[in-house]
């Protein structure tokens, strides 16, 4: 299939966005990577960081982020703001007209404030389906852009919403692969789903959805690794052809086929 009918999609997230060298070195590596691609990152720890200087308390709830009014601004500012920005104007040293987005921007990414149910997250959007706008997306694709994703979304109402940026590099993925042939690529500082969490090389190269179950149930793959493989397989349920998962440092080798482990 040409480049022009293929897309890759890649999330940047962990200790590689709060790492200034790290980030460089990652950012150098997506920019030499051929064909269409779009980038969507977090905020990592740079807004709780913000938030405490500017004497606003971070709150977590099982890792999770509880984003009321105040924090909102603070993520706002952060992702959509200093940290896109900064990804943004590095990208253009290294030749990659890159574009900073956030759902707000050519309606590109609708959420609904997520639900009370036991815990009030507060302003954090969930996406619902048919939400992304794919015709822009494409416009800017086509126009020779690289979109740059935050993490923040909005309601279509005039208020932003706090989303996690795994669930929309998948929702992204899901979406454009009505138009393109795209994979979803998940990096962070890890060199893939591993066997043994205690070795890094013990990296498993490639995962079916059928060996899925096993790996969980034997303990093998557990706690965060769990959602972020549950999203990988259910993106290639809706017809996203290969999911990645591996190190940063590394996404040079996915041209090689020798990069993180490949879900499929």
């Amino acid at each position: 299939m040409s480049s022009n009918s293929t897309l890759n999609i890649i999330k940047i997230g962990g200790n590689v966005i709060d790492n200034d060298g790290h980030l460089q070195d990652f950012l150098e590596k997506f920019a030499a990577m051929p064909g269409k691609k779009i980038l969507v990152h977090g905020g990592g720890k740079i807004a709780t960081r913000i938030a405490s200087e500017i004497g606003i308390e971070a709150k977590l709830v099982e890792g999770r982020r509880i984003t009321d009014e105040a924090m909102l601004d603070v993520v706002t500012m952060v992702y959509a703001g200093l940290t896109n920005k900064k990804i943004v104007a590095t990208l253009q040293k290294y030749n990659c007209d890159a574009l900073g987005l956030s759902g707000a921007d050519g309606n590109v990414i609708k959420a609904v404030k997520r639900p009370v149910k036991d815990i009030d997250y507060g302003f954090v959007g969930d996406i619902l389906a048919d939400s992304i706008n794919t015709l822009s997306i494409k416009k800017f694709l086509q126009a020779g852009f690289t979109p740059i994703f935050s993490a923040i979304t909005h309601n279509g109402n005039g208020q932003l919403l706090n989303t996690n940026a795994d669930t929309i590099a998948a929702s992204l993925a899901i979406a454009l692969s009505k138009l393109y042939e795209t994979t979803l690529i998940y990096c962070f500082e890890k060199n893939g789903v591993l066997a043994d969490v205690n070795d890094e090389h013990s990296v498993i190269p490639s995962i079916q959805a059928s060996e899925f179950e096993q790996l969980k149930s034997s303990g093998v793959i557990y706690e965060g690794m769990i959602p972020k493989l549950h999203n990988a397989f259910s993106a290639i349920e809706k017809g996203v052809k290969n999911v990645y998962i591996g190190n940063a440092a590394n996404l040079h080798l996915y041209q090689q086929s020798q990069f993180g482990t490949c879900l499929s």
